[in-house]
């Protein structure tokens, strides 16, 4: 018996321990995990945002592609989550926009580094944690250098940055906060990217400017799990 006893406490001890060496880190280490934010009274669970998610039965034909569009991963960062459920409430605008963004986004030949600078130093100059939280990782991911975006995120000198990613920062600083570009830094950026890509990069600030002023008014909360990426003043 104390034999047999002790077999099945060996193979118990065993079992628990490979149960956590595969278990995910979140899982291993719940004692420590941040607890989880509460949302605001005037939030749905659901939707995340001050709006009931729509539900696909509701739209016409138009509207459920977009819905199943926005629904499907890859098409973009956050899903229904995020804006594209935001804009469900105006579907006649949603098409127009989308256009106008994939085209600034993917097809004016800003490029991706750019492109992405461009985007946190809008949503940093708005403290919009949701686009801010989205949008770092896929900063990394276009090859955006650590130093260019930490001194976005913190505000920090462009001194020392490659001269492109340093007039990209300039320019949405002197947009977004100063409200008065400089003839020095509109110089620099035109000769940089010409007329035509000087407009789309600037428009391409002022379509991500709007998007954050949706977030803000609908209150749009980090998906559930994700951790804030964003120091807020």
């Amino acid at each position: 018996m104390r034999r047999s006893g002790s077999r099945l406490l060996a193979l118990s001890l065993v079992g628990a321990a490979a149960l956590f060496a595969n278990a995910s880190p979140a899982f291993a280490q719940a004692g420590n995990a941040p607890p989880a934010p509460v949302w605001p009274a005037d939030v749905d669970p659901q939707s995340g945002f001050r709006l009931p998610l729509i539900k696909r039965e509701d739209l016409d034909e138009a509207g459920r592609r977009r819905y199943d569009n926005a629904n499907t991963p890859g098409n973009n960062i956050a899903g229904l989550q995020g804006p594209s459920g935001i804009a469900l409430y105006s579907p006649r605008t949603s098409d127009h926009l989308s256009a106008v963004s994939r085209y600034l986004r993917q097809e004016a030949g800003l490029g991706p580094r750019v492109r992405e600078i461009a985007l946190i130093v809008t949503s940093r100059s708005m403290d919009n944690q949701f686009e801010w939280t989205a949008h770092e990782p896929e900063a990394v991911k276009a090859g955006v250098p650590q130093a260019a975006i930490d001194a976005v995120k913190f505000h920090r000198s462009t001194e020392g940055l490659d001269p492109t990613d340093a007039i990209v920062i300039q320019l949405g600083r002197e947009i977004w906060k100063d409200h008065k570009v400089k003839p020095e830094t509109f110089a620099k950026a035109k000769a940089i990217f010409g007329p035509n890509k000087l407009v789309d990069l600037v428009l391409l600030m002022g379509s991500h400017a709007s998007t954050a002023a949706l977030l803000t008014t609908f209150d749009m909360q980090l998906h559930r799990g994700t951790q804030p990426m964003l120091p807020m003043p």
